[in-house]
């Protein structure tokens, strides 16, 4: 008897099959902007399905190596990397991944929403990139950062045409070196402390703990200037050259030494995001430029860095999300099982069902963060600052948790193949479990849209999205309408009980469930939006989504029978 081998074949092409993608661009964009934007998607599809997806390939079995001495014994510090993750990043350059929202020509195109367009480059490029999208994040939010006019011009010269190059031979990304192994979250117990020095630059002394992307060109670093005191608001954000080349300290080292004063302690051994190096970082005496003023407090400085990468995050759990329910669903359409086709099985198609319900409410939510975004930077717009500041959080916190509930389905949906290593398929689990963690836990983002919501009266921009769509669902569906006007009326109450005695601890304890239920009522104000426009399917899913996550309804009979139209 012949031994069966059962054929797997690719999904569909990311962007020609992503029907709410596509009319998500349509909508914002407008026929003549998305049209202006297909064919730099379309080439961007065709590398992620080819080389890239080799490449990813490539970077997950040779992960990266510390080289610590050279053959004399001089210490080197040497992070050494795959083809795979160095195809990544000439990738990420040549097709503008971090550069697009900063182009003059991508601005004059389509103004604030050259953010959408990026939105769209990462749903595409992210989840076959081996998490060379959370170095593109840090050199975005890098990007942000020294655009902001505080940040002196010949820093931000010299730096910011690096990080938003195009060119693959000159484009850098950044770390982001800001937690230590004594407070994690607790930044106010950070010990770096930051030195100037005659020559107007600084010196940075300090044992960073998680430094992503730690083969960068440069990091941001979070230290507490000298005589600044105590706490988390008076820390500055530093721009730290990685290497010798970039740093007015070195002598004679080779340019791809390590920058006198920076040490390379260890590589993490993580449970995903294996191709991307991260490791612990000790500073003597770095050099290190400031950004922006460092007498004055600056975290909220560095907040504009985490902004951007938080919506980054959401965009990778987004499109992992869509991404691991194609191959899924391309699983599931050659796999014959009880002698039919696995597709064919009302289960197993109510559990895909579910699933693309899931992954489009991501994808809108992500893609807001985006919109909002865009429309702070390009037109300084109060009211999306307003949004900005509690949505970002949201995003970040509910797909998070979505996109590894999701993983753990894919997984499940290949059988014992979707537990074997060599398949690929576990590294969607294991990657995911990134997302509800870096740039903040769940609960960590729980306080933090408390103090959006009693601090910056944050609720009163989302409550009036979540009106507006109460109006614009009851055409659609009056069930719909009902559910989310429910919804927005219990969500009302909560906030002015919440803003009335924000330290008590029934508020503090509850902020979680507070905030995923904010989060799930804005993703089906957000559907519903879409749908009014015109999309079927963000109807169909805006009505799933409400009774799933907020009515808390069963929908497997509905999932199964729309299978075709939700993925």
């Amino acid at each position: 008897m012949s031994r069966f081998v059962q054929p797997v074949p690719p999904p569909a092409d990311p962007y020609a099959g992503d029907a709410l993608l596509r009319s998500w661009l349509e909508r914002h964009l407008g026929p003549a902007g998305h049209a202006a934007t297909k064919g730099r998607l379309a080439d961007l599809a065709a590398d992620v399905v080819g080389p890239l997806r080799a490449a990813h390939a490539d970077a997950e079995a040779h992960p990266p190596t510390l080289v610590r001495y050279d053959p004399w014994g001089a210490r080197v510090d040497r992070i050494d990397t795959s083809a795979g993750w160095q195809a990544q990043r000439e990738a990420a350059a040549r097709h503008a991944v971090v550069a697009l929202p900063y182009l003059p020509d991508a601005r004059g195109t389509w103004g604030a929403a050259a953010r959408v367009v990026q939105h769209a480059l990462l749903h595409l490029y992210g989840p076959e990139s081996a998490t060379f999208s959370c170095p593109v994040a840090m050199a975005d939010g890098a990007a942000a950062l020294l655009s902001m006019p505080d940040v002196d011009a010949g820093i931000r010269d010299a730096w910011l045409p690096r990080l938003i190059s195009t060119d693959p031979a000159t484009a850098i990304t950044s770390g982001q070196w800001m937690t230590e192994a004594q407070g994690g979250s607790d930044l106010g117990r950070s010990s770096t402390v930051g030195r100037p020095a005659a020559d107007g630059s600084w010196r940075l002394t300090g044992e960073k703990w998680f430094c992503s992307a730690a083969d960068a060109a440069m990091a941001v670093a979070l230290a507490r200037p000298e005589g600044a005191g105590r706490g988390s608001r008076v820390l500055a954000p530093f721009l730290v050259p990685r290497y010798a080349a970039d740093s007015p300290l070195a002598t004679s080292a080779a340019p791809d030494a390590p920058a006198p004063g920076v040490t390379v302690h260890r590589l993490k051994d993580k449970l995903g995001t294996r191709a991307l190096p991260t490791a612990e970082i000790g500073l003597h005496d770095a050099y290190a430029v400031p950004l922006g003023d460092p007498a004055v407090p600056g975290l909220v400085r560095a907040m504009t860095l985490v902004v951007v990468t938080r919506v980054h995050n959401a965009a990778a759990a987004a499109g992992g999300m869509r991404r691991g329910l194609a191959y899924a669903r391309a699983y599931a359409d050659v796999r014959h099982v009880a002698g039919g086709a696995l597709v064919s099985s009302p289960l197993h198609r109510a559990t895909l069902g579910t699933l693309g319900v899931d992954a489009a409410g991501a994808f809108a939510l992500a893609g807001h963060a985006f919109a909002l975004l865009g429309r702070v930077e390009v037109g300084a717009d109060p009211e999306a600052a307003a949004e900005l500041r509690i949505v970002a959080p949201l995003a970040k916190l509910a797909t998070g948790r979505l996109a590894v509930s999701s993983a753990s389905e894919y997984v499940e949906s290949f059988g014992g193949a979707g537990y074997v290593e060599d398949t690929g398929v576990p590294r969607l689990l294991r990657d995911a479990q990134v997302l509800p963690i870096w740039e903040g836990t769940t609960n960590v983002l729980a306080l933090d849209v408390l103090r959006a919501l009693t601090r910056e009266d944050a609720g009163a921009p989302l409550l009036s999205r979540l009106a507006a769509a109460v109006d614009l669902a009851r055409p659609l569906s009056p069930a719909l309408a009902d559910t989310l006007a429910t919804a927005t009326a219990q969500l009302g109450e909560t906030i002015a009980a919440v803003t009335a005695n924000p330290g008590a601890e029934a508020v503090l304890a509850g902020a979680r469930g507070l905030a995923l239920r904010l989060a799930y009522a804005l993703t089906t104000a957000l559907l519903v939006e879409h749908a009014a426009w015109g999309d079927e399917q963000a109807e169909l899913v805006a009505r799933l989504w409400a009774r799933r996550w907020l009515r808390h309804e069963e929908i497997a009979e509905d999932a199964h029978h729309h299978l075709d139209l939700l993925c």
